[in-house]
């Protein structure tokens, strides 16, 4: 099994990488943070996993450990494939997925395009309890963010109501509560109008 492959980056796409080493170009699938990670380098060491399928033989990969250990834990979520979790994990950043699941926001991973409700809810069941041990572990999960969590999602409900896309409304309040993490509900979605 492969941990991880570096080398020189001779392609480079939003959904896969090619690196090349001593001679053989490993074609590797990625997340969007990988790619905007990989932007502007023409060298990278990836950790990869390894699908091997009878139909195809596929190399996932990662620029950290944390990013790994959640792709596998979401590829053993029943209904989720590699690709999926690839699309997940491209919706949203690994501390982010974590933060998701670790406070049960559904509609947060409702609105991943793909997953539905039901596989929503089962993501949370079957890796909450596995992410709050790992986060505890290695620090991974921001804990002031379960407090901005119920602000957070109240605004963005409020978004969505109003007709705005779900994915946009989420990314607009996480980008505001960055820069004023103790905002009130109400001027957190008319900052968000305004950037909309």
């Amino acid at each position: 099994m492969l941990d991880y492959i570096k080398g020189t980056i001779s392609e480079l796409t939003p959904t896969y990488a090619v690196l090349e080493t001593n001679g053989l170009g490993y074609y590797i699938n990625i997340t969007l943070p990988v790619f905007t990670n990989l932007q502007g380098k023409s060298e990278s060491k990836l950790l990869v996993y390894e699908v091997i399928r009878e139909d195809a033989h596929s190399l996932y990969g990662f620029a950290t450990q944390s990013e790994r250990q959640l792709f596998l834990l979401l590829i053993s979520v029943s209904g989720i494939g590699a690709n999926t979790a690839r699309m997940i994990m491209s919706s949203y950043s690994a501390q982010e997925l974590q933060e998701m699941i670790a406070t049960g926001n559904v509609a947060a991973l409702n609105s991943i395009k793909g997953i539905g409700a039901k596989t929503a809810q089962r993501i949370i069941v079957d890796l909450k309890d596995k992410i709050v041990k790992i986060s505890a572990g290695d620090g991974n999960i921001n804990l002031s963010a379960f407090t901005e969590s119920g602000v957070r999602d109240e605004a963005v409900q409020a978004l969505v109501q109003l007709g705005f896309a779900a994915v946009a409304s989420q990314k607009t309040v996480q980008q505001i509560l960055k820069s004023e993490a103790n905002i009130k509900v109400e001027q957190l979605i008319k900052l968000a109008l305004k950037m909309m």
